[in-house]
Formats: C-alpha cells, structure tokens, sequence
C-alpha cells in the first residue's frame, strides 16, 4: 500500500462508500427538514473573490458568507466546463456517465436527479437562470421539469442583462433587468409561494455570470475604473455584446467588464440573503454557492493557480464553494478536504436522511465534513474530457430525437450565424478501447495525476503533489513513480466504471 494514497476499488459496488455514509447519517439526521438554496456561477474562477485575496474585485457578500459559515478551500467542479459539471450538480455522478460530454451537450431522460429525490420528500422545487442540461421548452425530455423542478424561470444556456428566460416550458419572455438580479428576483417570488403552501423549499439559482461576453451597470464598472495599465498592453479574443461576433479587446476593458459581473452577481446573492433573513428564513436554510469550472483565460491573469478554463490543471477545475446554514454551521470554519460538485447530491440526501438511486455515484456525503467530523476524503476525484469525435468505424445514434433537442431561448452571442442553441446526445452501446481517451486527472487527499492525451497523439503525463505544490510546478512523475502507477490503474478502474454507465447499463 502507497502511504497517503486512497485506492478507487472497481470491484466492489461502486456505492458502497456513499452508502455507508449514508446509513451512517441516517440514524443522526434531524427530524428538521433545512430549505434548500444552490447558487451556481458560470466561469466564476477560485481566486477571484476578495476572502481569496484577489487584487482587485470587490466581492463583500461572497467574503462575509465566508467569514461566518463553512468555507471550502479545495472544492472542485467535476469538469473545466459548464454542462458537464451542470449534470454533476444534477445527478452526483460524472457526467461522462450519461453522456454530458462538453458544453451543449445534454443529460439523459433516466437520470435521477436531486430535484426529483427532494421532490418526493416533500420539497417544492425550482429552477431559476441557466440550465444547459438540453432545452427548456415544454416538449424537452431532458428540461428542468422533466428532471423533477416543480416550476422553472430558465435558459438553455447562458445571458446577460434583460435575459429572455422560458417560463415552465413557454416560449421565451424578455426579463428587464441585471441577470444575476433577475435569477434572484424569480427565486423569491418561487420560495414566497411555497412558504404560503407551508412547503420546505429547493431553489436553485443559476447565474449567466460572468460567462462572456462581458457587460455590466455603471456603478459596479465604475468600481474597476483605475486597473494597472500594464493590463492595457494585452488584449484578448471574446464576443462582442453589440454583433454577438468574435472580436478582440484590450484585456483592461474586458477586465473592467468581468469584475462588474461578479460584484453585480454578488449584491444579488447578498439580496437574497437580506430576504431570507427579513422573513425569518434565513437560520434554517442551507444556501450553498459554487461554482461549474475555473476563470477563462481572460479571467484567470491574477490566479495563482495553473492553468483555466478547459484544463486539467488546478486553474481550470478548482472553484469557490461556501456553505451558509446558521442553525447547524453556528460557528465559520475552512475546509481543506478536497470536495467536487458532484458530492451535493449525496451529502443533501445524507442530511435528510434520503435514499440516492441505486446507480453508480461518484460524489459522496460531506455531512461528516460539515459536522467537524472528519479531515480527508474517503475516496479519490476523477476528472475527465471524453473524446467527442468517435472513432472512424462507429456512427453514433442520436439518443434523443434531435428535434427535441432545439433550443428556443436566445442569447448574445452568435454561433453558426444562430442566437439559440441546440443540444445532442449519443448511443454508445459498446466501449472500445478508444473511448479510453482524453484529457484526464485523478486527485487523491496528496497527489494529482494528470494525463494529457488526444486521439492519435501520445500521451504525456504529469505528476504533482498539491499539499506542497498548489500552482504544480514540479512535475514528479519520474521521482514517485510507484505512486503515478497506482493513480493511473486506479483512473483506468473508474473510467471502466464510467464507460460501463455510458453504455446504457445503469437504465437495464
């Protein structure tokens, strides 16, 4: 045995250790049953919140959750970018599973997600911003109704201000207003209505911020009117707000764009907190914020970490992540346990005392966590970039009819001359040895090994310790080859498991 190392065992059931926990919370859960708030940035990057010491944003309500409540510091989204990681926050299993394998790609109709589990406890459940799990119209199979939102105020993908959202299904209706502000504003009129039903609450806001292209109001621009100069000397390609076309940019101007985003996505989440406490909710509602991957390239020029947006490296998959519930986390703490998104599933089932479907998951419940109990994952993290382009001899089947997949809610920026956005997902009944490909990582409590690999190409792979080297700059992959090797059998292991799931064979 490797010292430090956890070991991802394919042999055994590949719930066990979430199911341990699970009946291990069950006997201690409380008879209360907390609301339910899940914020989820879009491209909002680790370190660009002020409580992690950004050198410019202003993020006041972001550092105040983190002053008072449960604070992670090694919190992951389970992809380095937004769709996959969406459907981990779905179903806390790696969106490789059922298909989710980029941006625009969707979810599958047997998935089982938390909305429905809560749903079935009572919960009244509500969907508000951005969804990108497939379409939001009615007929949609795989929209937010369909994965058990009892109400739902949503985009297809992402926005910016006076967002055009689709009410439960409808076709899209123009929202006047800041994005973030508006995402708020719909959480509050939903959660209103079930406290007049005498319903606990799952709301789950979904802001387009600060996904490019970039705008904001004039006093929160005005708040990043002086950035260092040096900033001016460098430009960046992203898409223009008036054409919805690539253009390029002086890096201080889009800088100045991003941070008013943030902030104003901030105050929103500071308008909602101020709500629940004025209405006496506030001490009973756990409100979880995070965030679906790393800062883009443009974003991630202050980052102290390796690496952005679609990336393996830390910059591209470590986020932040803050846990508010005054009743139970009475005193702030931070977290050094590494955590990913797809453990919000578990854990939420775990503090109520609810059962997850019976299917692989590869979260796990972090109520020991947030009960003080423990101080190292119990399990590995896996992280990977499925090859979208199948292999020569097989033509992948539409899994659902593509007609189904057209989107209707359109945003700024353009792709193929559209302003909406279509969906996809595929049939894979066998797994070849192909389908092993792709970029990936596995991160134990110490060690990340990260792989490098496109079809065709050979692979390249790199070692790091992250206890003693956060930015990994020392690649140890020739120093601790003993431990490289077992991280790589143990990757191989779960993305057997993984392609398994792919294949359909969790739905038989």
């Amino acid at each position: 045995m490797i010292p430090r190392l956890m070991r991802y065992r394919a042999g055994a059931s590949p719930l066990a250790i979430a199911a341990l926990l699970v009946v291990a919370g069950a006997a201690t859960a409380s008879d209360q049953r907390p609301n339910i708030v899940l914020l989820v940035g879009d491209d909002h990057g680790w370190d660009e919140t002020g409580y992690n010491g950004h050198p410019h944003l202003r993020t006041p309500v972001l550092d105040e959750m983190a002053a008072t409540g449960l604070r992670f510091d090694r919190f992951y989204a389970a992809h380095p970018s937004c769709s996959p990681t969406r459907g981990s926050v779905i179903t806390g299993r790696h969106p490789v599973r059922y298909g989710t394998f980029a941006p625009g790609w969707s979810i599958r109709p047997e998935e089982v997600g938390i909305a429905r589990i809560l749903g079935e406890a009572g919960y009244e459940c509500g969907h508000f911003g951005k969804w990108h799990l497939g379409p939001v119209k009615a007929e949609s199979p795989t929209n937010p109704g369909a994965m058990g939102f009892d109400a739902w105020v949503s985009h297809d993908n992402f926005f910016e201000m006076d967002p055009a959202l689709s009410r439960d299904g409808g076709p899209p209706e123009v929202y006047p207003g800041e994005g973030s502000a508006v995402v708020v504003e719909q959480a509050i009129r939903f959660i209103g209505e079930a406290r007049r039903r005498d319903k606990p609450f799952f709301a789950m806001g979904c802001f387009g911020s600060p996904h490019e292209p970039y705008s904001g109001l004039e006093r929160d621009l005005a708040l990043y009117d002086d950035l260092p100069e040096a900033y001016g000397e460098r430009s960046f390609r992203l898409t223009s707000n008036e054409t919805g076309d690539p253009t390029t940019r002086p890096l201080d101007e889009v800088l100045r764009e991003r941070y008013a985003e943030i902030t104003a996505m901030d105050r929103a989440i500071g308008q909602l907190r101020l709500w629940l406490d004025e209405e006496g909710l506030r001490g009973d509602t756990l409100l979880w914020y995070v965030s679906d991957n790393g800062s883009p390239a443009d974003g991630a020029v202050t980052s102290p970490l390796r690496g952005h947006k679609g990336q393996m490296y830390e910059g591209g998959l470590r986020v932040p992540s803050i846990l508010e519930w005054p009743e139970r986390i009475t005193e702030p703490r931070a977290s050094d346990v590494n955590a990913v998104t797809s453990d919000l599933l578990p854990t939420l089932c775990d503090l109520l005392g609810l059962t997850h479907p019976d299917r692989p998951i590869d979260g796990v419940s972090l109520r020991p966590l947030i009960d003080g109990e423990v101080a190292t994952r119990p399990r590995p993290i896996g992280f990977w970039e499925f090859q979208v382009s199948p292999p020569p001899d097989r033509r992948a089947e539409p899994y659902i009819d593509p007609g189904l997949q057209e989107g209707t809610t359109p945003l700024v920026k353009r792709m193929g001359g559209l302003i909406t956005r279509d969906f996809r997902n595929v049939r894979i009944d066998e797994v070849t040895e192909q389908d092993f490909d792709g970029p990936r990582a596995f991160l134990d409590n110490h060690y990340k090994l990260v792989v490098h690999e496109r079809r065709g190409v050979e692979p390249a792979r790199e070692l790091f310790d992250l206890r003693d080297d956060p930015a990994e700059e020392h690649n140890l992959i020739d120093e601790e080859p003993e431990i490289a090797e077992e991280l790589g059998q143990q990757l191989r292991d779960w993305q057997a498991s993984v392609l398994r799931s792919l294949t359909g064979a969790d739905y038989r």
